[in-house]
């Protein structure tokens, strides 16, 4: 198994077809054809259906498609380890994210002093829309969406739980009902604000501001609490965290192309 082949047969699938597929990997159709028809003997088993107006994939296919993709992606995070990696990456970043941004683009910069990082604001909602059309290469984004339709993928990053951040002092336990507290929470299109959105629907939130600090400057003066992920609240030391008993969880991910190329490859090592 080559992979060539993986890149063949997930392109096939993203792309809903043959020719399709062809015509993103640069090649003719009777080649994709080829290769898949390789790819399917050595394995025992078909990976599509193939009928006159479309192919989908068998059951064997629809658990291939994935494994095959991380290898691909793992393929080419090795090759950036050893390879110098130039050229730009675009990154979006949704806002609130990335507490410490400054220290991946140090690393960045270290390892790789040829490749030049963009870093472009986005909503959450626009993070898909944004790497299909090409205005950014990958985004970065909390509880994304399924893209695997849009011919993108969603690689996991870090993952931790949401704290309630309160003034100094005072329980180290959150109460499970917000609904009785004041809240300093940040705009619609914040990835936090979405996250505390799905976890405490029935809260009430009285001060809005789009800025991290701004909200911790509240919060010490005792004028609201705070949702907030745990590596963010930890950016505060003075502030009391607060546990959940049943902590709501924080998943970072990047969504991008698949397979991630040797420059975003690169960006997903550091972010990861």
């Amino acid at each position: 198994m080559e992979l060539r082949q993986l890149a063949v047969v997930v392109a096939v699938a993203e792309e809903g077809g043959f020719t399709a597929a062809a015509q993103r990997l640069r090649t003719v159709q009777s080649t994709v054809s080829t290769v898949v028809r390789a790819l399917e003997r050595d394995l025992g088993t078909p990976l599509f259906h193939r009928t006159t107006h479309r192919v989908v994939l068998t059951p064997a296919g629809e658990a291939f498609v994935p494994a095959a993709r991380a290898a691909l992606e793992a393929a080419e995070r090795a090759r950036a380890v050893v390879s110098p990696v130039g050229g730009c990456v675009r990154v979006g970043v949704c806002p609130g994210l990335l507490a410490d941004l400054h220290r991946v683009l140090v690393k960045l910069r270290d390892a790789h002093p040829g490749l030049a990082v963009e870093i472009h604001g986005l909503a959450a909602a626009e993070a898909g829309c944004a790497v299909v059309e090409s205005t950014v290469d990958v985004v970065v984004t909390a509880a994304p969406a399924d893209h695997a339709r849009a011919g993108l993928v969603t690689t996991p990053l870090a993952a931790e739980e949401l704290v309630l951040a309160t003034a100094p002092g005072g329980s180290r336990s959150a109460p499970p009902d917000l609904s009785d507290l004041a809240l300093v929470d940040f705009p619609l299109g914040w990835a936090i604000r979405e996250a505390a959105d799905r976890a405490f629907p029935g809260r009430r939130v009285t001060l809005e501001v789009d800025d991290l600090a701004a909200a911790a400057g509240i919060v010490r003066a005792g004028l609201a609490a705070c949702v907030l992920p745990g590596s963010v609240a930890a950016r505060f030391p003075e502030l009391t965290v607060r546990r959940f008993d049943q902590p709501p969880a924080w998943q970072l991910a990047a969504v991008h192309r698949s397979p991630a190329d040797a420059a975003v490859g690169v960006v997903l090592g550091q972010l990861g």
